[in-house]
């Protein structure tokens, strides 16, 4: 037994300094990647050379549509991110209509009382007269550049054609963006694997010392008493591992 311990420890000892390497590793991917707070300045900025670029255009932002529901993730200015979250809270408006059907709105406040009656009403006195919201080409996510005009029929047809290399840009810019946050969640995900992995090994190695089991049978203990209480295994492995390293008595039956 004494032997079969020492060999568990030994290769537990050499997985943690693997799962090390590889939490070592991860943090080199993070770091390939480009920065989020880059991408939304990026955003950002393209929002301000559309402001810029069209003389109608007195703000302009970008839509996305997340999992939790819409957000601005570029704007001009507070009253820009305020138009929009009013659409996302009545649940209408360009934005959301650009988003939802994939096809540019253009609208003066005229059409806009009778589109989007409760929006319509609610934002008039920002001033906006005219509006004109085009759908970002990007897979597997709705998103949409907006512009706000103050003047009535700010926008015309050749706008929207004018359009097409900012929209394009923006795209590429939120699909950055969803690539970085996805790559930041997997990486978390990892480390949190590794991080139980270990503990559970470490837990496994207390079991068999304290009641001389081999380590599929000290693993059946731990997940047994997972289920017994209904907690996570990786729960289980740390109290074991607390009660140890505080040289206490471990508790639970084990």
């Amino acid at each position: 037994m004494p032997d079969e311990i020492h060999l568990h420890t030994l290769t537990s000892a050499v997985e943690a300094v693997q799962a090390d390497a590889v939490a070592v590793s991860l943090d080199s991917v993070l770091e390939l990647l480009e920065p989020e707070d880059e991408t939304d300045v990026a955003l950002h900025r393209l929002c301000r050379r559309v402001v810029q670029t069209f003389p109608g255009a007195a703000m302009a932002g970008i839509t996305v549509v997340r999992a939790t529901g819409p957000v601005t993730v570029a704007a001009t200015s507070d009253e820009l991110a305020a138009l929009e979250e009013l659409q996302y809270r009545l649940g209408e408006g360009p934005a959301l209509d650009a988003v939802r059907s994939g096809e540019t709105v253009r609208a003066d406040r005229a059409a806009a009382h009778e589109r989007w009656p409760a929006y319509a009403a609610s934002s008039e006195p920002a001033g906006v007269h005219s509006y004109l919201s085009v759908p970002l080409p990007v897979a597997e996510q709705s998103a949409a550049l907006n512009l706000y005009g103050l003047l009535p029929h700010a926008f015309h047809r050749m706008d929207e054609s004018a359009l097409e290399l900012y929209v394009e840009a923006a795209a590429v810019a939120v699909r950055n963006a969803r690539r970085y946050s996805e790559a930041r969640n997997l990486i978390e995900q990892l480390r949190i694997a590794l991080r139980s992995r270990a503990v559970i090994d470490q837990a496994k190695g207390i079991v068999m010392a304290l009641r001389g089991l081999d380590a599929e049978t000290a693993f059946d203990v731990l997940v047994t008493r997972s289920q017994r209480e209904n907690v996570k295994l990786r729960v289980v492995a740390e109290r074991v591992v607390a009660a140890v390293s505080a040289r206490t008595t471990v508790h639970n039956g084990l």
